[in-house]
């Protein structure tokens, strides 16, 4: 794992020194076990190592290739070395000793541009081509490293965090606010719809799945997709199914162990992380090695409000899974003192932007910092099942059957369901009928998330405009998981947090359930794979029989959910919290930016104390996030950062 920056003089000017220096000093990092650099006659590569892999260490990064005339920096993990050995005609006896970066360089030299389509892994790199006096570099599909850059006429440079690159002196420290008012405008998780934008207006990223050309006359961003959607697995007997699905997995999870130190998984009461870590301890049992999990439980005051079909303390099904499986050096943490209020100064600067996830964001952060002082190169997790192991939802697909009229398989599911939920089936061919039919009956409203953008800002930035790709009105469930895959805004989110934390805490977060092979299968299924005989999540049920305790593997009565006590630890905090959101709701900066009307309202009812069962309730996640911003734009202000780029519009419009 490194840290990589370079800079590309494309006014063919020699390389400033004092420039490299400050870019690889910079970075966010909190110790490197090697700092590497090349330099060129205008062309500078660096990057700042943390051990992670066997290969790595003492691994020659950045290396330059004097036959070939190329050179590399990279911040990679290839997982599918085997397969690109036999491409490369690799021979056996060099196989253990080659880097990933190594891999990477002679992947381009034989599929150049297309390389990214044929690597399987998290990875961003750069590679300068003497030959062909160009840049080329790219991020992985699911965006689980980060990159960064600024192009202008005179200079390209990147790098794998923000910060280095604004100290570069060409570089202004410019608010985008086309970047926050995606943020503020959009409700849900992700941070903008545009994924090449940050939050700097002189400074862009690549997006996840995306490759970059540099040239002394242009700059070019290509998206690469090595999925297919279309693609159809189809077997004779379910049992083949599940025993493909494993034999994928297996690879999957096996590729992400390679690690000189303890490797370590997070794990709550579910199947995603549960089966992460059953697949996991079966290979490292057979390398007398142990796993180190991680959980999070609320503290023992806490009283759960949340309705009998959530659970906020999930501790009963880790425990479950951790003595099945055994083996297991399990760790149960609670974070007494922490909370969302606590935490957001060191989010702040791990992410070098306004976040949402601030709901988490204490034991998120907490975990890790155990996991690093147990010394863990690797620290697994399964935030993409959702979507591929996990995949069904069950009266989603039988509100399909409805539309598709197979009346007789869904009388049989319907039975089956009923009984294992202990539901009655009028109740569950209701629900399914107003899912498939809506005109039937609407369902029970959600939240309205208020509006925290500033009228004014909103309609001079048109973002309402640009967000319209994120409705999801008029598609069915599988249409919109397809468009979770094709869409790489959606994996900035994940992605570009777990780089981050990776970085500071010296591991690698590491996903099997977004490993490229475990998606492919999982969308090349039928939909009967993953509900059937009353199942829901059906395959990976079926798939872990063995590996997960029936409590946790045949669980449909009740699902964890990690964020229900945010609002009981802010009571301690209250206070200040307040006194805080009044600063908020009296900045002239962010006047222009949030809606004062909005978050004025909700603070008059907010000052009598946090009501702690309404920790999912909109407005208070609302005030949050203004208060995430409100910090950032102060920082940004005391830095010296240029927010006032539309000071005299906003004097001649006005703000609400």
């Amino acid at each position: 794992m490194s840290g990589i920056a370079g800079i590309f003089n494309l006014n063919q000017q020699p390389i400033n020194i004092d420039q490299c220096n400050s870019l690889i000093n910079n970075l966010n990092i909190l110790s490197a076990d090697k700092t590497s650099v090349w330099i060129g006659e205008f062309t500078f590569l660096g990057s700042a190592s943390q051990w992670i892999t066997p290969e790595s260490v003492n691994e020659q990064l950045t290396f330059y290739d004097s036959e070939r005339q190329i050179a590399i920096t990279a911040d990679a993990i290839i997982d599918n070395r085997q397969e690109l050995f036999e491409h490369l005609q690799i021979k056996k006896i060099n196989r253990k000793a080659i880097t990933d970066s190594q891999l990477i360089l002679l992947a381009y030299c034989k599929w150049g541009d297309s390389t990214p389509n044929h690597l399987i892994g998290d990875f961003t790199f750069m590679i300068w081509d003497k030959r062909q006096q160009k840049l080329f570099g790219a991020r992985d599909f699911s965006g689980m490293r980060t990159l960064y850059y600024h192009n202008d006429q005179e200079h390209f440079a990147f790098c794998t965090t923000i910060n280095p690159l604004l100290q570069l002196p060409y570089i202004k420290n410019q608010l985008n606010e086309t970047w926050l008012a995606e943020y503020l405008a959009i409700p849900d998780m992700i941070d903008t719809v545009n994924p090449n934008l940050t939050v700097f207006k002189t400074i862009k990223q690549l997006p996840p799945s995306h490759s970059i050309t540099v040239t002394r006359d242009r700059t070019t961003v290509k998206r690469y997709y090595p999925l297919q959607l279309d693609k159809q697995i189809k077997y004779k007997k379910t049992e083949d199914y599940v025993e493909a699905f494993q034999d994928v997995f297996q690879k999957a999870v096996d590729a992400r162990l390679r690690s000189i130190g303890p490797v370590g998984s997070q794990l709550s009461g579910g199947l995603d992380s549960g089966s992460v870590v059953g697949f996991a301890s079966k290979t490292l049992k057979k390398e007398n090695k142990q796993l180190y999990t991680y959980s999070y439980t609320p503290d023992n005051r806490f009283e759960d409000w949340t309705p009998k079909y959530m659970l906020a303390n999930e501790s009963e099904y880790i425990k479950a899974t951790a003595d099945y499986i055994g083996g297991i050096q399990a760790n149960y943490s609670s974070f007494d003192g922490k909370s969302p209020l606590s935490e957001m100064d060191e989010w702040l600067d791990i992410m070098e932007m306004p976040y949402k996830f601030f709901e988490n964001s204490f034991w998120v952060k907490g975990l890790h910092e155990q996991a690093a002082k147990d010394g863990v190169k690797v620290l697994l997790n399964g935030a993409r099942g959702n979507f591929t192991i996990s995949w069904g939802k069950a009266l989603d697909y039988y509100s399909m059957l409805i539309r598709q009229f197979k009346w007789m398989k869904l009388s049989q599911e319907v039975k089956l369901y009923s009984r294992n939920m202990d539901v009655n089936q009028k109740r569950v061919l209701n629900a399914i009928g107003k899912r498939a039919l809506p005109f039937l009956g609407r369902t029970k409203d959600s939240y309205t998330f208020p509006q925290l953008i500033n009228d004014n800002f909103a309609e001079r930035t048109n973002v309402f405009e640009r967000i319209t790709d994120l409705k999801t009105e008029g598609l069915n469930n599988s249409e919109i998981r397809q468009k979770h895959f094709k869409q790489a805004y959606i994996w900035n989110v994940t992605g570009t947090s777990a780089a981050k934390v990776s970085l500071r805490y010296g591991m690698w977060d590491r996903d099997p359930t977004s490993d490229l092979r475990v998606i492919q299968f999982c969308l090349s299924l039928p939909d009967d794979q993953f509900v059937n005989n009353g199942l829901d999540r059906a395959l990976i049920r079926k798939a872990t029989k063995g590996y997960l305790p029936d409590k946790v593997r045949l669980n449909q009565k009740v699902r964890g959910v990690q964020a229900a006590d945010w609002l009981y630890r802010m009571e301690p905090v209250w206070g200040s919290f307040i006194a805080e959101l009044k600063l908020v709701v009296s900045d002239p900066i962010c006047s222009a930016y949030l809606n004062m009307d909005i978050l004025k309202n909700i603070l008059a009812k907010m000052e009598a104390g946090p009501q702690i069962e309404k920790a999912f309730d909109p407005e208070y996640r609302v005030m949050m996030r203004a208060l995430i911003v409100y910090r950032f734009l102060k920082r940004l202000d005391t830095k010296g950062g240029d927010i006032n780029e539309t000071r005299m519009e906003r004097t001649t419009i006005g703000s609400s």
